[in-house]
């Protein structure tokens, strides 16, 4: 079997920047641990497989030990490879998955993603996240993931993690954010119990993030800035129960799977 595969840096303008993602169309989906195969293989921190559907896509995500229902960064490479590369004309798409539709547009020269709000509750921090983040205080919220607010961009961009003992957290990942110095907040994503350590530019958190910085510094539109090695720049807004999140794309390569 042959596969068009596409690799795209999402939430960056150039080649090296932002996030790489994997996005492989399809006809029909793969079996299950097939998919996961090729995700793996891949070896990047997701890889988006989507297939027509109804009005729109069915649309998947495989980080390279697992299956995830939310990727941001891979939702704007595969909207990316449909407007950039397969000649989708339409205004939006409509994307199917497991945390819902998710409706995808272009809004000027970037790619708008339209996400559902997910509300963060305040909780009691285990002792093995504040012990493997090495912090002693922050402010510390939980859905899925786990998110840990600190008082500087510096505190963020400072942090040196034992993995290892990361990957005991019970949850998704862990988002550490602080207010920004030049943009409105800053953000570090680290995930190694879904196989990837730190993520260079995470989307999906934006979901959590924005409704609390909303809150916090009593606005609704926002400059965001991941500090990994890559670095990704964003914009979103706050919309009633939606997020919706803005960045631009560009490919990488083009190739080919044969398996």
């Amino acid at each position: 079997m042959k596969l068009t595969l596409y690799q795209v840096d999402a939430f960056s303008l150039h080649i090296f920047g932002g996030n790489p993602a994997a996005v492989c169309p399809l006809k029909d989906w793969l079996p299950d641990d097939v998919m996961q195969k090729l995700a793996m293989e891949n070896n990047l921190s997701e890889t988006a497989f989507f297939v027509p559907e109804q009005d729109g896509f069915g649309l998947r995500w495989f980080t390279p030990t697992t299956e995830v229902s939310l990727c941001g960064h891979a939702t704007l490479a595969t909207a990316h490879v449909l407007f950039e590369h397969l000649g989708y004309s339409q205004k939006e798409i409509n994307f199917y998955t497991k945390s819902g539709k998710l409706i995808v547009q272009k809004e000027g020269g970037r790619i708008q993603m339209n996400f559902p709000v997910d509300e963060m509750e305040k909780v009691e921090a285990p002792p093995v996240l504040m012990h493997s983040l090495g912090i002693t205080k922050g402010e510390v919220y939980k859905t899925d993931d786990y998110m840990v607010v600190l008082g500087s961009e510096e505190e963020v961009a400072g942090l040196e993690p034992n993995f290892s003992m990361l990957s005991e957290v019970e949850a998704r990942g862990v988002i550490v954010t602080a207010p920004g110095n030049s943009v409105d907040y800053v953000l570090r994503f680290f995930a190694p119990q879904s196989g990837i350590n730190e993520d260079p530019v995470t989307g999906s958190a934006h979901t959590k993030l924005v409704p609390y910085w909303a809150k916090y510094l009593d606005k609704t539109e926002f400059e965001a800035r991941q500090l990994s090695k890559r670095v990704g720049d964003m914009s979103s807004r706050l919309k009633g129960d939606r997020v919706e999140i803005l960045g631009n794309a560009v490919t990488y390569l083009k190739g080919e799977i044969e398996f």
